[in-house]
């Protein structure tokens, strides 16, 4: 049985005012190619297929087009909710659109009636068990603890008491969550319940390959616990993923070894997180390679340049974040007041200016020397 495992396309998501769209479509197209040319069984979606509850008009129908693409190819696809959907819409219709092949679960109530595969090895039974908002689910689930580890434990439980009677059954869950072990990212949304938001490995013993989503980074946490991550980088700290989805091989018996290899997703314009100088950067020939890159560029001038995002975007037309960490070469253990002592009012002026917006011109220089010295006159006449 061979599985494709996705998740989080977060469909109508911008970076950093960036449309994505058309990168979002690229990975779609790229999606069902590879189902065609991999001979994939089923494709898992493991949540946060749209960005927030009420996705914009394009997204939605961008992801009407990838699942009516995928049902051609004769595949299964099976697809949960997540913390950035809304389950009740993103299930409008599941049970008409289940006969398509195209499996929307979205309900809690259905996490232990398992979509049902075959191969030449026999059954499969994948559970999809939708993100879990404790407050939501926790007294259909019977449970008194306000945790996600509780709800989603409830949930696994049901799983494996179903499971129990499918003794010939190899098995998959999807979830989305957050798994101890697993290292996070700028660009997911906390789903933290009283400070707590993770969930133990161990809550997906019993099944032979769990496929996780909600973190945005591909990660193993064992052989048969991961997560694809997400198709597109949604922050700077993913600057060095390798985005993908993951390429699911099913034994041939309940609890034989699963096989899984990555499939690396297209690179729509690569990251990068840059720091120095502004001159350096313009015209340094060690910057050349990161021209057609997204950045963040944090600049060390000792005092702040004019125009600098101008001035940089001449060279790199795709920076999108701009930060100051100036160099000042001063001993930070030395306190405000010492290194105020002995500089005039004037000076302390002119230097917080050039340190905000740079340099100031003389002008302006003789109109805070004029205010001052306004100052001064109106303090010695009360």
């Amino acid at each position: 049985m061979r599985l494709l495992h996705t998740s989080d396309w977060h469909l109508g998501r911008s970076f950093h005012r960036e449309d994505l769209l058309s990168a979002q479509a690229r990975f779609v197209d790229f999606l069902v190619d590879t189902v065609r040319s991999e001979g994939v069984d089923a494709v898992l979606v493991s949540g946060d297929v749209y960005d927030r509850a009420l996705p914009p008009v394009d997204a939605v129908t961008l992801c009407d087009d990838a699942l009516r693409r995928l049902a051609g190819t004769g595949a299964r696809v099976v697809l949960i909710s997540g913390n950035h959907d809304s389950a009740r819409r993103l299930g409008f219709g599941s049970g008409l659109i289940d006969t398509a092949g195209i499996h929307l679960r979205t309900d809690v109530a259905a996490a232990d009636r398992p979509v049902l595969l075959e191969d030449g090895h026999g059954p499969v039974a994948v559970y999809a068990v939708p993100y879990l908002e404790p407050d939501a689910v926790r007294a259909e689930l019977g449970c008194d603890d306000r945790s996600h580890a509780a709800v989603l434990g409830a949930a696994m439980a049901r799983v494996r008491d179903d499971l129990a009677g499918r003794a010939d059954s190899r098995s998959v869950v999807l979830a989305h969550a957050f798994v101890v072990g697993g290292e996070a990212s700028e660009s997911e949304r906390d789903i933290s319940v009283g400070g707590v938001s993770s969930v133990p490995r161990s809550v997906f013993d019993g099944v032979d390959y769990a496929a996780l989503g909600h973190l945005h980074g591909a990660q193993r946490l064992s052989d048969g616990v991961r997560y694809s991550g997400s198709p597109l980088p949604f922050s700077f700290s993913e600057e060095h993923h390798t985005k993908a989805m993951l390429m699911v091989e099913l034994g041939a018996s309940p609890g034989a070894p699963v096989q899984v290899s990555t499939v690396p997703t297209p690179v729509h314009r690569p990251l990068a997180r840059v720091t120095g100088r502004l001159d350096d950067l313009l015209t340094g020939d060690r910057w050349a390679a990161f021209e057609g890159h997204y950045l963040q560029v944090t600049l060390t001038d000792p005092t702040r340049p004019r125009e600098p995002m101008e001035r940089l975007r001449r060279r790199f037309p795709h920076v999108l974040v701009l930060g100051f960490a100036p160099e000042t070469g001063s001993d930070p253990a030395r306190s405000y007041a010492q290194r105020m002592r002995g500089r005039s009012d004037l000076e302390v002026a002119t230097d917080f200016v050039a340190h905000v917006r740079g340099p100031a011109e003389p002008a302006e220089v003789d109109l805070l020397a004029a205010a001052l010295e306004g100052a001064r006159v109106d303090e010695s006449a009360r």
